[in-house]
């Protein structure tokens, strides 16, 4: 029944892209300026999670670096690479730059081999930027004429907010591309593409995508997630084409697959903080962060346990219950803790 299990990842870019033609259009436009041998302004796309900003980038570099071969691009997942070695060692490996590099070189000498591939433009796509723990490789790439940036976050304020004086001066002024979610019809539609390439013809029906489509609520990940597991238990239970019954069970299971991912995904200090929320049950910041702060050898500031907490809270593993003072914390899915 699955022909091609990759178009089924989330980190699958097709190779044409279905209601997503503007940002296309407006991320295109903002990179333009390589064509022509310079450096455009940084470029940023904001939006809620699972409305394809990764994806559009990537689209939209592949489709630049058809037309300006010399071009070379770097994808670094700052949840992943959140520090400044990180970061520039994740770019120095997408350009084949990291022979001799250990652990203990410095971060100077990272920065001096990045300056040194100046022969060819560089574009950066620093995918959940907004998790640097240190924004200063944003400064450092910035002082690069041959880097330029592409930066993906939730929110535009809470990005900003996290930006030192010097780096919040200096990237201002780049180019916004903002993703609105996905409606029904919109999704049903970019799912049916997804089920054209990855499924035997006819093994889900028009109106199973569109409830797939209304119960991932404009999220093409969690989309996604459903059509792979109905798929899967619809060749495992030899039921094909998909019925409504395997449907109806693929839903719940497809959701918790896209949470496990995350959760999976979660670094160690972030995912202290999730095992703390998960055993209190409900929990407020003060008991929250005093009890991670036992738990770890080495704390991170609230400010950065405070970040972890909204990226937690934007990718539905938690849910913030109340305003600022009354705030509480609850893990949204016990299931996907204890799996």
């Amino acid at each position: 029944m699955i022909v091609d299990d990759r178009v089924l990842r989330e980190d699958f870019v097709p190779s044409e892209v279905v209601h997503r033609h503007d940002e296309v259009n407006r991320l295109s436009e903002a990179l333009e300026p390589l064509v022509y041998g310079r450096r455009p302004d940084p470029a940023f796309l904001f939006g809620p999670t699972g409305v394809g900003k990764t994806c559009i980038a990537r689209y939209a570099l592949t489709q630049l670096c058809k037309q300006e071969p010399d071009v070379r691009v770097a994808y670094v997942n700052c949840w992943q690479e959140y520090t400044r070695f990180r970061v520039l060692y994740s770019i120095l490996e997408s350009v084949g730059r990291t022979t001799g590099v250990h652990r203990s070189t410095p971060k100077d000498e990272l920065f001096g081999r990045l300056s040194a591939t100046d022969d060819r433009p560089v574009v950066v796509i620093l995918d959940e930027v907004d998790q640097l723990e240190e924004t200063g490789a944003l400064y450092d790439l910035h002082r690069l004429a041959h880097v330029s940036l592409v930066m993906i976050a939730n929110r535009e304020d809470e990005l900003f907010a996290g930006f030192d004086d010097r780096v919040r001066s200096r990237l201002r002024a780049g180019s916004r591309v903002r993703f609105d979610r996905y409606g029904t019809d919109e999704l049903a539609a970019i799912l049916e593409k997804r089920a054209e390439k990855a499924l035997e013809p006819n093994t889900i029906g028009d109106e199973q995508l569109r409830t797939v489509a209304d119960a991932a609520s404009g999220d093409a990940r969690v989309g996604i997630g459903i059509l792979r597991s109905a798929a899967l238990r619809a060749e495992r239970q030899g039921t094909a084409p998909v019925t409504d019954a395997v449907l109806e069970e693929a839903i719940p299971s497809g959701r918790t697959a896209v949470r496990r991912r995350t959760l999976e995904g979660l670094i160690e200090h972030q995912r202290v903080l999730y095992d703390v929320i998960a055993d209190a049950g409900e929990i407020e910041p003060g008991e929250l962060y005093a009890t991670y702060e036992r738990r770890v050898e080495e704390p991170k500031t609230r400010r950065t346990l405070r970040n972890y907490l909204t990226k937690m809270v934007h990718y539905d593993l938690i849910e913030a219950v109340g305003k600022r003072r009354g705030r509480t914390y609850r893990v949204v899915d016990e299931e996907v803790g204890d799996s």
